[in-house]
């Protein structure tokens, strides 16, 4: 005998602590209270219209993250570029369009975003979360683009040497570069973070890198400054490799994304969760996956001896109410019980 529990349209956004509410006892009063909620599809106070709306309002500010971000990088870039023109810097050409390119990857994070709010189908029954992973990718391949005209101009500069007019407008560029991109950063991470969306924090991290990349253009003007006309193409190669390093992280990342991959720490999380509850004595099996920043949830535990089709029909519940509360940014949860005398059948 099993037991199912699907909440499909369910998207708490975590409460960030223990559920410890005195849930999870099957004493008569919690029985009756749990039974009728159990079939009356009630979710013990996590109200389904509600749980919608802050759904929505977190796709709501990460699109908002996403635009801010991409005005600021958009003028940060603006800036360099008109002192590229005035200097002929490589080094700050270089960074110039590493800034356009993370500047860029805010389109189809913000197309995904939009795309995830259709809802399931009987073609795409997981929905359209994954539209997400699949801008990781674009955001992959326009990072490596970056790095490749950045090398190319680089070398060029390496075989015809020009010099780098208005060297100290080149250092300020540099820092104008890393001030914006730290300001991204840190509003993308936490954004990304607290709506639950790693594509976004991922975002964030890539800025932040980029800021780096920009004080190696002032160390490059400084060089200039000293009469080391080389070290602006030289800066320029590095600031390519460094690209190339973001790149190796970024694909790691959607990779993993891609692979479903979660955190150990996640399925430790729903495994304590589960074997918490009264009525589970063991936890044979937990699937967790990403879908967009949406995390879905498979568990298969055995219920204590004895149990029967209504019993069974509590502790699923309670199991899934446990993970909700454990579980930060949790969609979908399927809960299977098998009672002890079943799964020694």
């Amino acid at each position: 005998m099993s037991h199912d529990v699907h909440s499909p349209h369910d998207h708490d956004l975590g409460h960030g602590h223990g559920h410890g509410h005195g849930h999870g006892r099957l004493g008569p009063w919690a029985r009756l209270r749990d039974l009728g909620g159990h079939l009356l599809g009630a979710g013990h106070g996590h109200d389904a219209a509600d749980q919608v709306d802050d759904a929505l309002e977190a796709d709501a500010r990460g699109r908002r993250a996403l635009w801010l971000s991409l005005a600021l990088l958009g003028v940060t870039a603006a800036a360099q570029g008109a002192v590229v023109v005035l200097t002929g810097s490589v080094a700050l050409l270089g960074d110039t369009l590493h800034n356009v390119a993370d500047a860029l990857t805010a389109l189809p994070l913000l197309a995904a975003f939009a795309l995830a709010r259709r809802p399931a189908n009987d073609r795409l029954t997981y929905g359209y979360g994954r539209a997400e992973d699949l801008a990781g990718v674009v955001v992959v391949l326009m990072i490596a683009l970056s790095s490749v005209l950045a090398a190319g101009e680089a070398i060029r500069r390496l075989l015809d040497p020009r010099a780098v007019d208005h060297v100290w407008a080149v250092a300020l560029a540099g820092v104008i570069g890393f001030a914006g991109n730290e300001v991204v950063a840190q509003y993308r991470i936490r954004v990304g973070r607290q709506i639950g969306s790693a594509a976004l924090v991922a975002d964030g991290l890539h800025a932040r890198t980029d800021g780096f990349t920009s004080l190696a253009v002032v160390v490059g003007a400084l060089g200039v400054a000293l009469g080391a006309e080389w070290a602006d193409p030289v800066v320029g190669l590095l600031i390519s490799v460094a690209i190339v390093g973001v790149l190796r992280s970024a694909a790691a990342q959607v990779g993993a994304r891609l692979m479903d991959a979660v955190d150990p720490a996640h399925v430790a999380a729903a495994r304590a969760a589960l074997a918490d509850v009264d009525g589970v004595v063991a936890v044979e099996r937990v699937r967790l996956r990403w879908v967009g920043h949406t995390l879905h949830a498979e568990a298969r535990v055995v219920g204590a001896t004895g149990l029967d089709l209504v019993q069974a029909g509590v502790v699923a519940d309670e199991a899934r109410h446990s993970l909700r509360h454990d579980l930060r940014r949790l969609g979908d949860v399927v809960v299977e019980v098998v009672p002890e005398p079943a799964r020694r059948a």
